[in-house]
């Protein structure tokens, strides 16, 4: 069963929250945001915020191109807070 729906204002909050765990994720190598929600254990669409959070912020970088069904793949740029 999906998991509901939350507030957006929410999910964008818990940003500093999943930041450690998706980063050490991706110490193992890049990542689908699918594929980053998985080793998480949390939602993609919520997964898909932090993200383009993490992103925008300077904490990942796409890697140029997409797989197969259309994803890129994100790693972690080195930032230290």
């Amino acid at each position: 069963m999906p998991a509901p729906n939350r507030d957006p204002r929410e999910v964008i909050r818990e940003e500093a929250v999943w930041r450690p765990r998706i980063l050490a994720a991706l110490a193992a190598g890049p990542m689908t945001v699918p594929e980053i929600a998985e080793a998480i254990g949390a939602p993609t669409h919520e997964a898909v915020v932090w993200v383009m959070g993490l992103r925008r912020y300077g904490w990942l970088a796409e890697i140029k191109g997409s797989d197969a069904d259309g994803y890129f793949r994100y790693e972690a740029t080195g930032r230290v807070s």
